[in-house]
């Protein structure tokens, strides 16, 4: 059975940093592109960013240059590292299936989502 499991999130300064982690339940998942993505209250859902099984990362342009992603596939784990962050970041946010064609990426969920991680930015 498919699970994802977010972790990490926390209360954070502005400027602050956190590391989020999303544990995998199958190695398939190091197999497939994977994003983080997030979701503010009364927001849509969206993709901040993207890992390929190759371990090639893309960003959206608002977290290009602070938000880091990675990939142990020893351990089936997705990682983001999230520095200088921003009020504007204050989301819950959660990982899963994603795609990239070319330079751009995109959304691709399983039919699945985990219960994410809440990350919360005070001013």
């Amino acid at each position: 059975q498919v699970q994802l499991v977010e972790s990490g999130g926390g209360l954070v300064q502005t400027g602050g940093s956190l590391r989020l982690s999303c544990a995998a339940s199958s190695s398939i998942f190091n197999f497939i592109t994977m994003g983080w993505y997030r979701q503010a209250p009364g927001k849509q859902r969206e993709l901040v960013a993207t890992i390929t099984s190759s371990g090639t990362p893309n960003y959206a342009d608002s977290v290009q240059g602070r938000f880091t992603i990675s990939r142990d596939a020893a351990k089936n784990t997705m990682y983001l590292q999230m520095n200088s962050l921003k009020p504007e970041d204050t989301s819950t946010y959660y990982c899963n299936r994603a795609q990239v064609i070319g330079a751009t990426m995109s959304s691709n969920p399983l039919n699945y989502w985990g219960k994410g991680t809440l990350v919360t930015v005070s001013s």
